[in-house]
């Protein structure tokens, strides 16, 4: 069964504190075969997470408590949609189904599992973090307020990683599929961290207003999940598939 040695260590989800996010992340890592796509997932969103956390530390935020709930909630999705995954099956959010039933997928470059999950994560389940962290500490959420400020400098830390850890997978890919690079290189082109974020700010504005109406809420939720879902489906295509018969 796939993704079954994760059963152990995602035991101790959810993770209760930033620092507790970054330790269950790199029980994951290690957990994980190097060949399996949820393990180049997790190695990206892990090396961000320490990023943060040490962003936390060093007076970077207008409200620090805010960007410390919302990386615990945030991470705490993706942990949920894992565990859906290993004794919930129908519950797995559209969204991260590619990810996950492409785990061992043959012939996928290490940034296409990468963006795929940051894909699902990002577009979906960052609106619905951003509006439960919010509800909680009794915030707004409005494009002119700290939190959003505070949500905007996460960006150039983001995209310091993503630049770092994108180089370094694309280098390794290249090193073993030379002639398919520029195949790759197409398919995750478009993708971009920023947008994705700042789409996903604006959808939780959305959210934030339906939120009283279940069923109108549920529907938005549903829908921005199936497309993400199909998306990703894109972002894992094998580069064989694309080069000329």
């Amino acid at each position: 069964m796939p993704l079954v040695a994760l059963a152990p260590v995602l035991g101790v989800a959810p993770a209760p504190s930033v620092d507790a996010v970054v330790d269950l992340m790199s029980s994951i890592e290690n957990s994980l075969l190097p060949e399996e796509g949820v393990r180049w997932f997790n190695k990206l969103y892990h090396r961000v997470t320490e990023r943060v956390a040490g962003a936390l530390k060093d007076g970077t935020f207008e409200n620090p408590e805010f960007v410390d709930r919302l990386d615990v909630a945030f991470a705490n999705l993706y942990f949920q949609a894992l565990k859906n995954f290993l004794y919930d099956r129908p519950a797995v959010p559209r969204a991260w189904a590619p990810l996950f039933d492409g785990n061992h997928e043959s012939g996928v470059a290490p940034i296409q599992f990468a963006l795929a999950g940051m894909n699902a994560h990002i577009n979906r389940d960052l609106m619905v973090a951003i509006v439960r962290v919010c509800e909680q500490m009794g915030l707004d959420v409005p494009g002119d307020s700290a939190q959003k400020r505070d949500f905007d400098k996460l960006n150039p830390i983001l995209q310091e990683v993503e630049t770092t850890v994108r180089a370094w997978f694309l280098e390794g890919f290249v090193a073993e599929f030379d002639s398919m690079f520029e195949k790759v290189d197409t398919i995750i082109a478009n993708w971009s961290l920023v947008e994705a974020r700042s789409a996903a700010w604006s959808h939780a504005e959305t959210l934030w207003r339906i939120r009283h109406l279940d069923f109108i809420e549920e529907a938005y939720i549903d829908g921005l999940d199936g497309l993400v879902g199909f998306a990703g489906r894109g972002l894992l295509l094998r580069p064989a598939m694309l080069l000329p018969g």
